[in-house]
Protein backbone atom coordinates (compact mmCIF):
# COMPACT_ATOMS: atom_id res chain seq x y z
CA UNK A 1 0.00 0.00 0.00
CA UNK A 2 1.43 3.37 -0.99
CA UNK A 3 1.62 5.77 1.94
CA UNK A 4 1.92 3.46 4.96
CA UNK A 5 4.63 5.83 6.19
CA UNK A 6 5.14 9.18 4.51
CA UNK A 7 8.19 11.42 4.65
CA UNK A 8 7.46 15.07 3.87
CA UNK A 9 10.51 17.01 2.78
CA UNK A 10 10.00 20.33 4.51
CA UNK A 11 11.42 23.79 4.05
CA UNK A 12 9.46 26.82 5.21
CA UNK A 13 8.39 28.09 1.80
CA UNK A 14 5.25 27.66 -0.30
CA UNK A 15 6.39 24.40 -1.87
CA UNK A 16 7.43 22.92 1.46
CA UNK A 17 4.16 23.86 3.13
CA UNK A 18 2.13 22.47 0.22
CA UNK A 19 4.04 19.19 0.34
CA UNK A 20 3.46 18.90 4.08
CA UNK A 21 -0.25 19.66 3.75
CA UNK A 22 -0.64 16.95 1.14
CA UNK A 23 1.46 14.47 3.14
CA UNK A 24 -0.88 15.05 6.07
CA UNK A 25 -3.88 14.44 3.80
CA UNK A 26 -2.35 11.17 2.58
CA UNK A 27 -1.79 9.73 6.04
CA UNK A 28 -5.29 10.83 7.03
CA UNK A 29 -6.53 8.54 4.23
CA UNK A 30 -4.14 5.63 4.73
CA UNK A 31 -3.85 5.72 8.50
CA UNK A 32 -0.09 5.68 8.06
CA UNK A 33 2.68 7.43 9.91
CA UNK A 34 4.18 10.82 9.05
CA UNK A 35 7.74 12.03 9.41
CA UNK A 36 8.64 15.62 8.57
CA UNK A 37 12.25 15.91 7.48
CA UNK A 38 14.77 18.61 6.68
CA UNK A 39 18.22 18.16 5.18
CA UNK A 40 21.17 20.34 6.13
CA UNK A 41 24.65 20.67 4.71
CA UNK A 42 27.61 19.08 6.52
CA UNK A 43 30.60 20.95 7.89
CA UNK A 44 28.73 24.25 8.24
CA UNK A 45 28.54 25.76 11.74
CA UNK A 46 24.99 26.08 12.96
CA UNK A 47 23.46 24.05 10.09
CA UNK A 48 22.01 21.35 12.34
CA UNK A 49 20.44 23.89 14.69
CA UNK A 50 19.04 25.81 11.72
CA UNK A 51 17.47 22.60 10.42
CA UNK A 52 15.82 21.98 13.78
CA UNK A 53 14.48 25.55 13.79
CA UNK A 54 12.95 25.04 10.35
CA UNK A 55 11.15 21.92 11.54
CA UNK A 56 9.71 23.84 14.47
CA UNK A 57 7.80 25.91 11.90
CA UNK A 58 6.12 22.85 10.36
CA UNK A 59 2.39 22.50 11.02
CA UNK A 60 2.22 18.77 11.69
CA UNK A 61 0.60 17.75 14.98
CA UNK A 62 1.38 14.15 15.91
CA UNK A 63 4.16 13.76 13.34
CA UNK A 64 7.74 12.74 14.00
CA UNK A 65 10.50 15.16 13.05
CA UNK A 66 13.97 14.32 11.79
CA UNK A 67 16.98 16.05 10.29
CA UNK A 68 19.63 14.57 8.04
CA UNK A 69 23.10 15.75 7.15
CA UNK A 70 23.88 15.45 3.47
CA UNK A 71 25.56 17.34 0.63
CA UNK A 72 22.40 17.00 -1.44
CA UNK A 73 18.82 17.42 -0.26
CA UNK A 74 17.49 14.69 -2.52
CA UNK A 75 20.04 12.15 -1.34
CA UNK A 76 19.49 13.25 2.25
CA UNK A 77 15.74 12.69 2.01
CA UNK A 78 16.26 9.24 0.53
CA UNK A 79 18.61 8.31 3.37
CA UNK A 80 16.14 9.71 5.89
CA UNK A 81 13.31 7.70 4.34
CA UNK A 82 15.35 4.53 4.75
CA UNK A 83 16.09 5.37 8.38
CA UNK A 84 12.47 6.10 9.25
CA UNK A 85 10.91 3.29 7.21
CA UNK A 86 9.03 5.65 4.91
CA UNK A 87 7.70 4.18 1.67
CA UNK A 88 6.79 7.54 0.11
CA UNK A 89 8.66 10.85 -0.08
CA UNK A 90 6.53 13.94 -0.75
CA UNK A 91 8.09 17.19 -1.92
CA UNK A 92 6.72 20.43 -3.33
CA UNK A 93 7.58 22.45 -6.39
CA UNK A 94 10.23 25.20 -6.19
CA UNK A 95 9.32 28.86 -6.39
CA UNK A 96 9.06 30.47 -9.80
CA UNK A 97 7.28 27.65 -11.61
CA UNK A 98 3.94 27.74 -13.38
CA UNK A 99 1.00 27.62 -10.99
CA UNK A 100 -0.77 24.28 -11.13
CA UNK A 101 2.20 22.44 -12.63
CA UNK A 102 4.96 20.35 -11.13
CA UNK A 103 8.36 22.05 -11.02
CA UNK A 104 11.51 19.94 -11.12
CA UNK A 105 14.20 21.48 -8.93
CA UNK A 106 17.50 19.95 -7.89
CA UNK A 107 15.93 17.97 -5.03
CA UNK A 108 13.30 16.44 -7.27
CA UNK A 109 15.82 15.76 -10.01
CA UNK A 110 18.01 13.80 -7.62
CA UNK A 111 15.12 11.81 -6.17
CA UNK A 112 13.69 11.03 -9.60
CA UNK A 113 16.97 9.47 -10.66
CA UNK A 114 18.08 7.57 -7.57
CA UNK A 115 15.48 7.25 -4.78
CA UNK A 116 14.72 3.81 -3.42
CA UNK A 117 11.25 4.89 -2.27
CA UNK A 118 8.24 6.16 -4.18
CA UNK A 119 8.44 9.90 -4.85
CA UNK A 120 5.43 12.21 -4.99
CA UNK A 121 5.62 15.76 -6.32
CA UNK A 122 2.93 18.37 -5.77
CA UNK A 123 2.17 21.12 -8.29
CA UNK A 124 2.88 24.74 -7.47
CA UNK A 125 0.00 26.28 -5.52
CA UNK A 126 -1.59 22.91 -4.78
CA UNK A 127 -4.22 22.64 -2.06
CA UNK A 128 -5.31 19.16 -0.95
CA UNK A 129 -8.97 18.46 -1.71
CA UNK A 130 -11.39 17.23 0.92
CA UNK A 131 -11.30 13.71 -0.52
CA UNK A 132 -9.40 11.59 -3.00
CA UNK A 133 -11.38 11.34 -6.23
CA UNK A 134 -9.42 8.82 -8.30
CA UNK A 135 -6.05 7.23 -8.96
CA UNK A 136 -4.79 7.34 -12.54
CA UNK A 137 -1.92 5.23 -13.89
CA UNK A 138 0.00 6.46 -16.93
CA UNK A 139 -0.05 3.20 -18.86
CA UNK A 140 2.17 1.77 -21.56
CA UNK A 141 2.62 -1.96 -21.86
CA UNK A 142 5.87 -2.66 -19.98
CA UNK A 143 6.59 -5.04 -17.08
CA UNK A 144 7.38 -2.20 -14.69
CA UNK A 145 4.17 -0.39 -15.65
CA UNK A 146 2.16 -3.57 -15.07
CA UNK A 147 3.68 -3.59 -11.57
CA UNK A 148 2.44 -0.02 -11.11
CA UNK A 149 -1.07 -1.05 -12.19
CA UNK A 150 -1.17 -3.75 -9.52
CA UNK A 151 0.10 -1.40 -6.81
CA UNK A 152 -2.34 1.34 -7.81
CA UNK A 153 -5.24 -1.14 -7.97
CA UNK A 154 -4.50 -2.33 -4.44
CA UNK A 155 -4.30 1.27 -3.24
CA UNK A 156 -7.57 2.18 -4.97
CA UNK A 157 -9.24 -0.89 -3.44
CA UNK A 158 -8.10 0.00 0.07
CA UNK A 159 -9.01 3.67 -0.30
CA UNK A 160 -12.33 2.89 -2.02
CA UNK A 161 -11.72 5.10 -5.04
CA UNK A 162 -11.87 4.37 -8.79
CA UNK A 163 -8.83 3.53 -10.89
CA UNK A 164 -8.19 4.97 -14.35
CA UNK A 165 -5.66 3.56 -16.80
CA UNK A 166 -4.56 6.35 -19.13
CA UNK A 167 -2.51 5.81 -22.27
CA UNK A 168 -1.12 8.76 -24.20
CA UNK A 169 -1.48 8.35 -27.95
CA UNK A 170 1.16 10.71 -29.29
CA UNK A 171 1.29 11.43 -33.00
CA UNK A 172 0.72 8.68 -35.56
CA UNK A 173 0.25 5.51 -33.51
CA UNK A 174 -1.84 2.35 -33.76
CA UNK A 175 -4.84 3.17 -31.56
CA UNK A 176 -6.23 -0.37 -31.86
CA UNK A 177 -3.02 -1.84 -30.43
CA UNK A 178 -3.06 0.65 -27.58
CA UNK A 179 -6.67 -0.25 -26.78
CA UNK A 180 -5.75 -3.95 -26.77
CA UNK A 181 -2.96 -3.16 -24.32
CA UNK A 182 -5.40 -1.26 -22.11
CA UNK A 183 -7.79 -4.22 -22.13
CA UNK A 184 -4.99 -6.40 -20.77
CA UNK A 185 -4.22 -3.78 -18.14
CA UNK A 186 -7.86 -3.73 -17.02
CA UNK A 187 -7.72 -7.48 -16.51
CA UNK A 188 -4.50 -7.09 -14.54
CA UNK A 189 -6.20 -4.55 -12.27
CA UNK A 190 -9.34 -6.61 -11.71
CA UNK A 191 -7.24 -9.72 -11.00
CA UNK A 192 -5.78 -7.67 -8.14
CA UNK A 193 -9.22 -7.56 -6.53
CA UNK A 194 -10.70 -4.24 -7.60
CA UNK A 195 -14.24 -4.43 -8.99
CA UNK A 196 -14.52 -4.17 -12.80
CA UNK A 197 -16.95 -1.25 -12.51
CA UNK A 198 -14.28 0.68 -10.58
CA UNK A 199 -11.74 0.53 -13.42
CA UNK A 200 -11.80 2.64 -16.56
CA UNK A 201 -9.37 2.90 -19.47
CA UNK A 202 -8.80 5.90 -21.68
CA UNK A 203 -6.72 7.02 -24.64
CA UNK A 204 -5.62 10.65 -24.62
CA UNK A 205 -4.54 11.77 -28.08
CA UNK A 206 -2.31 14.68 -28.99
CA UNK A 207 0.68 15.81 -30.98
CA UNK A 208 2.76 15.88 -27.81
CA UNK A 209 2.55 14.86 -24.16
CA UNK A 210 1.22 18.19 -22.91
CA UNK A 211 -1.56 18.29 -25.50
CA UNK A 212 -2.59 14.69 -24.82
CA UNK A 213 -2.74 15.25 -21.06
CA UNK A 214 -4.76 18.43 -21.53
CA UNK A 215 -7.43 16.46 -23.40
CA UNK A 216 -8.04 14.15 -20.45
CA UNK A 217 -10.23 15.22 -17.54
CA UNK A 218 -8.49 15.98 -14.25
CA UNK A 219 -11.01 16.57 -11.46
CA UNK A 220 -9.93 17.76 -8.04
CA UNK A 221 -8.61 14.90 -5.94
CA UNK A 222 -6.76 13.08 -8.71
CA UNK A 223 -3.37 11.40 -8.24
CA UNK A 224 -1.27 10.30 -11.20
CA UNK A 225 1.00 7.27 -10.81
CA UNK A 226 3.96 6.67 -13.12
CA UNK A 227 6.36 3.76 -13.27
CA UNK A 228 10.10 4.17 -13.50
CA UNK A 229 11.87 3.71 -16.79
CA UNK A 230 12.96 0.27 -17.91
CA UNK A 231 16.50 1.68 -17.58
CA UNK A 232 16.04 1.92 -13.79
CA UNK A 233 17.99 -0.48 -11.63
CA UNK A 234 15.95 -2.71 -9.34
CA UNK A 235 14.22 -0.93 -6.45
CA UNK A 236 15.18 2.55 -7.62
CA UNK A 237 13.36 5.44 -9.24
CA UNK A 238 14.51 6.56 -12.65
CA UNK A 239 12.32 8.66 -14.94
CA UNK A 240 12.83 8.59 -18.68
CA UNK A 241 12.33 11.40 -21.17
CA UNK A 242 8.60 10.81 -21.73
CA UNK A 243 7.83 10.42 -18.02
CA UNK A 244 9.65 13.65 -17.30
CA UNK A 245 7.41 15.41 -19.83
CA UNK A 246 4.37 13.86 -18.14
CA UNK A 247 5.55 15.15 -14.77
CA UNK A 248 5.99 18.68 -16.06
CA UNK A 249 2.58 18.74 -17.79
CA UNK A 250 0.45 16.97 -15.18
CA UNK A 251 -2.12 19.18 -13.41
CA UNK A 252 -2.19 17.04 -10.25
CA UNK A 253 0.24 15.39 -7.82
CA UNK A 254 2.38 12.71 -9.44
CA UNK A 255 3.87 9.63 -7.79
CA UNK A 256 6.76 7.78 -9.39
CA UNK A 257 7.31 4.22 -8.19
CA UNK A 258 10.72 2.54 -8.03
CA UNK A 259 11.21 -0.38 -10.36
CA UNK A 260 10.18 -3.55 -8.60
CA UNK A 261 8.19 -1.58 -6.00
CA UNK A 262 6.50 -3.78 -3.44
Amino acid sequence: MIGEHVLAGFVNDAGGREALAFARAIVALTGGGLTVGNVHAPDRPGAAAESETILEQADAPGAEFATQESRGSGRGLSVLASKTGADLIVIGSPAGGAKGRVGIGSTADNLLHSATEAVMLTPSGYEPPERLHRITVAYVRRPQVDEAVVRAALAALKLDVPLRLLTLAIGDVDDDRLRDDLALAIRLATDSGIAPESVTAELAEGDDVAEALSRAEWPDGEILVCASSEDATAHRVFVGEVSLKVLRAAPCPVTVLPRGYS
